[in-house]
């Protein structure tokens, strides 16, 4: 009896556990899809069909990795909430969530090496560059106004053009180590921005001078600037290194 009623609990525990599993990636029908160029075998969502707030990308389609997201994908979705990328995407195309505006939270897994894409995502707050990604592109965060905070990945070399321009929520951002070039106006426009970590040392040539507000370009490259906390005043032109 004893026996027969373990039986019974571990196949209670198995039939809770089935549609869960089954469950949790959203329909294929939810996406259509293309090949690759860049990688042999592998599929780029091209556009998202679906009506869900919360999206669950599967990892594959019709048997095929899902490798990349394309541009415009989900372009201007007014009802997507949250986003979960599996992590056999490696590239997230340019605006692939342009103009997601109710678009609170988004899970970027640490496959991903090319991160854009999100620009006028008005109400995303948060987000974590992992450690994969190797470039930012143009316009990847462009005025998401409500980004309080941003985590940049210790394996990005280059932040482009415009890439978090008009973010007016951001306070303080850490530029990692790895970082090489910041294109033009990467965070200007960012009015809150008061405070900036510099791990590495970014030449002249790559630097531009209206990366950033105010006059902190031209600070950091001074002879006396360079790697080191930097602090703004004098109402937003004004940045000394602390």
């Amino acid at each position: 009896m004893k026996n027969k009623k373990m039986v019974l609990w571990i196949a209670l525990v198995v039939m809770a556990i089935i549609p869960v599993y089954a469950q949790q990636y959203d329909s294929e029908k939810d996406f259509q899809i293309d090949w690759d160029k860049n990688v042999e075998g592998g599929v780029i969502i091209t556009q998202y069909i679906g009506a869900k707030k919360e999206v669950r990308i599967p990892p594959s389609i019709q048997n095929n990795p899902v490798t990349g997201i394309g541009n415009n994908a989900f372009e201007y979705n007014g009802n997507i909430t949250r986003v979960i990328i599996p992590n056999s995407v490696t590239s997230i195309g340019d605006g692939a969530f342009s103009g997601c505006d109710k678009l609170t939270s988004v899970i970027i897994p640490d496959s991903v090496t090319y991160l854009s894409g999100f620009n006028l995502c008005t109400s995303l707050k948060s987000i974590t560059i992992p450690n994969s990604v190797t470039s930012i592109g143009s316009a990847a965060f462009y005025t998401c106004r409500s980004l309080t905070s941003v985590t940049i990945g210790n394996s990005v070399t280059s932040i482009g053009r415009v890439a978090f321009y008009n973010c007016r929520s951001l306070t303080s951002v850490t530029i990692p180590n790895s970082v090489t070039s910041i294109d033009e106006q990467a965070f200007d426009g960012c009015t809150k921005l008061t405070n900036v970590i510099f791990q590495s040392t970014i030449p002249s040539k790559d630097f531009y001078y209206n990366a950033f507000p105010g006059d902190l370009c031209t600070k950091y490259l001074a002879s006396d600037g360079g790697p080191g906390t930097y602090k703004r005043f004098a109402n937003g032109d004004v940045w000394k290194k602390q």
